[in-house]
């Protein structure tokens, strides 16, 4: 019975050990995404992250939890607009208008990209 105790209280420190390292790897990049922080105060939460583990940890994120959800939702929506941008103009969807969809998709046909069937499909689709 030892062997599987043993085992099991390894599996459960090695799952604390990962959650821990979890939550001080967006602790940190948390820390360095705040612009209004100085240098200093992150050097010195850094240094009690090291030093204090559990306890700055705890601290941290009950005391810049609102901003770091924020500053977390602000890095999101800048990855995701522009992963849309790159997106629409790898796809040569970026017009709005019926005229420059079906330009677009006549630059398609003109590069060898579509067929004739399917550039009339999309100008269809753009003129309704």
């Amino acid at each position: 019975m030892d062997g599987f105790w043993e085992f099991f209280w390894f599996l459960f420190i090695f799952y604390l050990f990962v959650a821990y390292l979890r939550v001080l790897f967006a602790i940190i990049t948390d820390l360095f995404r705040d612009h209004q922080m100085s240098g200093w105060l992150k050097a010195l939460w850094l240094l009690f992250l090291f030093l204090i583990p559990f306890l700055s940890a705890l601290i941290y994120l009950i005391v810049r939890n609102e901003g770091m959800t924020a500053r977390s939702a602000a890095a999101f929506h800048e990855v995701k607009q522009a992963q849309d941008t790159y997106i629409q103009d790898v796809a040569g969807t970026g017009s709005t208008s019926p005229a420059g969809r079906i330009a677009d998709a006549k630059a398609l046909l003109d590069a060898g990209a579509i067929t004739p069937q399917e550039f009339e499909t999309l100008k269809s689709k753009a003129l309704t």
